[in-house]
């Protein structure tokens, strides 16, 4: 099948993809504190953890498992002060990444093809979506916190 094929490549290019995601975002004037805030190491990790893992997510991982982990992601980063709209930004940027490789390896050119894929490529866009809306989630639910704490604290 055209889609495993498709998923097992990305797979096993995931060092490459991650690296290319991450020179991406040096290189972006939109994720500056993304980049201060967060450890490179950290960064690296999840970001080829999504693409070495992509079967994965896109298959096995229940909604609410997906949920868990970018709520997680999302406090993560509004712990490490990374402005939500950066946040959005580098999972905009994975996806991005994702599309470009595909373009360049010719695997999104054959309509017909394509259509007999569509569930791929639609899987891809809601595990991206349920991605940044998880994340929101826990971005929101970190900040609650911190005002909530800053109020107890100034009272």
């Amino acid at each position: 099948m055209f889609a495993l094929r498709m998923v097992q490549l990305i797979e096993t290019h995931a060092a490459n993809l991650s690296d290319s995601l991450i020179q991406n975002l040096r290189s972006s004037q939109s994720c500056p504190d993304l980049l201060r805030n967060v450890p490179a190491q950290e960064l690296a990790q999840r970001t080829h953890e999504i693409y070495q893992n992509l079967s994965d997510w896109l298959l096995a991982k229940t909604e609410s498992e997906i949920e868990e982990r970018y709520v997680g992601l999302g406090m993560r980063r509004a712990r490490q002060r990374v402005p939500f709209s950066q946040l959005l930004f580098m999972l905009n940027a994975t996806k991005e990444c994702l599309w470009r490789y595909l373009e360049r390896e010719g695997l999104i050119e054959d309509p017909v093809e394509l259509l007999g894929d569509f569930e791929l490529l639609h899987s891809l866009d809601r595990f991206f979506d349920r991605a940044a809306y998880s994340a929101s989630i826990g971005y929101e639910s970190a900040n609650t916190r911190l005002a909530s704490e800053k109020t107890s604290k100034s009272a």
